[in-house]
């Protein structure tokens, strides 16, 4: 049940939020981000850096996402 929230708040998120265009950025772990705009992409350190649309900057390793792709 606890690795069922994030997804299912992100999912709701998803559902709120009408027609913008969105980016999902989906970790190894199935973990999921929504985020307005597309990421920084790979930085010097090897983090992947943003704000999701809760308004919280995210910062994770590279190695730990799997797929950055477009919302439709």
């Amino acid at each position: 049940m606890k690795n069922l929230g994030l997804p299912l708040v992100a999912l709701t998120f998803l559902l709120l939020t009408g027609c913008s265009t969105q980016t999902v950025v989906t970790l190894q772990n199935g973990t999921q981000y929504l985020t307005k705009d597309t990421p920084n992409t790979k930085t010097a350190d090897g983090f992947y850096e943003f704000t999701d649309i809760a308004g919280k900057h995210v910062r994770v390793k590279a190695d730990d996402v799997a797929t950055v792709r477009n919302e439709k």
